[in-house]
C-alpha cells in the first residue's frame, strides 16, 4: 500500500481529509496521513518552516510521498513562498496557482522532491462547498440558513465555487459566517462535504479535481 503525507493548513481541511478522502484513497490502496502544519497553531506558516517540514516527512521515509493542503487565501508577502512575488503578475488564477506549486516543488530537495505534489487550494478551502444548494437544505434546518436567496446565488452564479472572490468581505469562509446561525467551519464543513460527496466536487471544482487525480494515480 502507498502512503501520502497531507500536510494540512487547519482543521478543517484535515476533517475533509479523514471524512471525505480517506475512503476513498484507500479503496486505491493508497493510505493517507494528515498532520497539521507544525508552529502554527492553525494557520499557514513561513515557507522556510513548511518546507522543513515537507523534507523532514520525505527523508523518514522513503516510500512516501508529500503533499500540502492550504489555502491562497491566506498567504502574504511575509511568507516568503518561492516565486511569490513574480507570481503577482500573473492574471489567471489558476496559471498563478500552477507557478506556486512548481517554484515550491523546486524549492524542495532536488533528491526528494519527484515525491512532494504540492497543492494550494484557489481560493479557500470553504470554496469547495458551494456546491449545491440541496446538500445545504438537507443539513441545515431552515430557521439556520439566514438567507437562503443569497446562497442559491452565490451557488448559481459560480460554476466554479473554486473562483469566488478572494477580498475579505466575500471569501467563502465570511460568506457562510453571514449565511449559516452559529457558523463553525470544522462541524458544517464536513458534515455539508460529506453530504455534497467526492464525485459532485470533483465535478465542480478543476483545480481540487486535477490535485486528486494526481493523488490517485501516484
Amino acid at each position: 500500500m502507498k502512503r501520502i503525507i497531507i500536510i494540512c493548513e487547519g482543521p478543517t481541511e484535515q476533517e475533509f481529509c479523514k471524512d471525505v478522502l480517506y475512503s476513498f484513497l484507500s479503496s486505491k490502496e493508497i493510505y493517507i496521513q494528515t498532520p497539521l502544519i507544525k508552529k502554527s497553531g492553525g494557520g499557514i506558516v513561513r515557507w522556510p518552516i513548511l518546507k522543513q517540514q515537507i523534507e523532514n516527512h520525505l527523508l523518514q521515509d522513503p516510500t512516501a510521498f508529500v503533499t500540502t493542503f492550504i489555502d491562497f487565501y491566506g498567504l502574504k508577502d511575509k511568507h516568503q513562498f518561492p516565486g511569490w512575488i513574480p507570481s503577482k503578475t500573473i492574471q489567471n488564477k489558476s496559471h498563478k496557482m500552477g507557478f506556486l506549486e512548481s517554484e515550491m516543488k523546486a524549492s524542495v530537495q532536488q533528491n526528494i522532491n519527484e515525491r512532494f505534489e504540492p497543492y494550494i487550494q484557489l481560493h479557500e478551502f470553504e470554496g469547495l462547498l458551494f456546491n449545491n444548494l440541496a446538500a445545504f437544505k438537507s443539513q441545515i434546518p431552515a430557521s439556520e440558513i439566514l438567507n437562503e436567496a443569497e446562497l442559491e446565488e452565490t451557488i448559481r452564479n459560480n460554476p466554479n465555487p473554486e473562483l469566488i472572490n478572494d477580498t475579505p468581505d466575500n471569501a467563502p469562509s465570511y460568506r457562510l459566517k453571514k449565511l449559516i446561525k452559529g457558523y463553525n467551519k470544522i462541524v458544517h464543513g464536513a458534515i455539508l462535504a460529506e453530504q455534497i460527496g467526492l464525485l459532485n466536487i470533483r465535478a465542480k471544482s478543476p483545480r481540487f479535481n486535477y490535485w486528486l487525480g494526481r493523488l490517485e494515480n501516484i
